[in-house]
């Protein structure tokens, strides 16, 4: 055991390969765990974005007022439309910046990763390498002072008042420590992050409100408030991975982490509430070794490997799993969970990683 500031103990668990080759720069920053990770943080004095907490109050505004005013009269093509960007802004943020950009755990060729930029632009949240660096450290930092959305601050914190605030001088210290060489010297990474604030103005704002005014002459107000609705909704959706998947739910991976496993926030995120086996497990393509049709982000992924833009789906072994399951669940893993209220025990001839 280490002893670091801020009275938190850390160990590191050494976790064996995966079917395919494991770069440790993209994986080693995933297995630090807090072992007192619902002990309460220290009181600190939070410095407001002001700028932030206007832009994020004043979509917010137009999205209900666009819902309670503009609802019945908005054209079907409209709903349809909007229905749409969610879902494809959803993917850039799922399959694109997470899964890809930020895990790794698939490879994706060109085509493929130009469209799912495109998916994330229309998300029009941070710049590539800011939002992994930002979620890196929150895999090898979670819940700890240095984790960016710290959960343990409370629930509204780790859902928006992260994104009011400045962060800690913590969480900016192990930003700088990360390799983030990946995406540093991606073509496709530099190019968003050259011409950011265009693209962003653009893909997030411009088209999704311009399309429905061209094709099916809409009324541009709706139109926009149909924007502020879709966008508004995107981020919320992001941002509940942060809050509720690491607050509400069973944890049949590991028992000691926070993250857990969400069924709603999948519905609505597209696979990415399946949290408790995420953060043991990061590498996974999947993000959750069920089958679940709450996750269509791996189907999307799949489909992409069969048409030849996405290979290498990284997956950890099922034996590791349920090695990993038995021997840190909570026992309520739908196979080997608990027999008549018991947890299973690993056999003692087995050993974990």
């Amino acid at each position: 055991m280490v002893s670091i500031p801020h009275r938190f103990k850390f160990k590191t668990v050494n976790m064996p390969p995966t079917p395919q080759e494991v770069d440790e720069r993209f994986d080693a920053h995933a297995y630090v765990r807090a072992i007192k990770t619902h002990q309460k943080p220290a009181m600190k004095d939070y410095k407001l974005k002001k700028l932030n907490i206007l832009f994020v109050t004043a979509f917010h505004l137009l999205a209900l007022y666009g819902l309670f005013t503009k609802l019945t009269v908005a054209k079907w093509q409209t709903y349809a439309w909007t229905i749409f960007m969610i879902n494809l802004s959803g993917l850039g943020v799922s399959a694109g910046i997470h899964r890809y950009w930020s895990h790794r755990s698939y490879k994706a060729k060109l085509p493929l990763k130009i469209f799912l930029t495109a998916c994330y632009m229309l998300a029009g949240q941070l710049k590539i390498i800011h939002w992994v660096r930002d979620h890196r450290v929150h895999h090898k930092y979670s819940e700890t002072e240095a984790d960016p959305h710290d959960t343990r601050r409370g629930l509204f914190f780790a859902h928006l008042g992260w994104f009011m605030c400045e962060k800690s001088p913590q969480v900016s210290e192990k930003g700088r420590q990360l390799d983030l060489s990946d995406v540093l010297n991606d073509p496709v990474a530099a190019f968003h992050d050259k011409h950011f604030e265009l693209l962003r103005l653009f893909f997030c704002y411009i088209l999704p409100s311009d399309i429905p005014v061209y094709f099916w002459a809409e009324d541009a107000w709706v139109a926009f408030l149909a924007n502020c609705v879709r966008y508004v909704w995107v981020l919320n959706i992001t941002w509940s991975i942060n809050s509720f998947a690491h607050r509400m739910g069973p944890k049949p991976y590991d028992r000691e982490l926070m993250p857990s496993e969400n069924q709603y926030v999948s519905l609505v995120a597209l696979g990415e509430g399946w949290h408790n086996y995420h953060h043991v497990f990061p590498y996974d393509y999947r993000s959750s070794e069920m089958n679940h049709f709450l996750n269509p982000t791996k189907k999307f992924i799949e489909l992409m490997a069969r048409i030849g833009l996405a290979y290498d789906l990284r997956t950890p072994s099922d034996d590791l799993v349920r090695k990993r399951v038995l021997r840190t669940g909570d026992g309520s893993h739908e196979t080997w969970g608990t027999v008549a209220g018991v947890p299973v025990l690993a056999d003692c001839s087995e050993r974990g990683y």
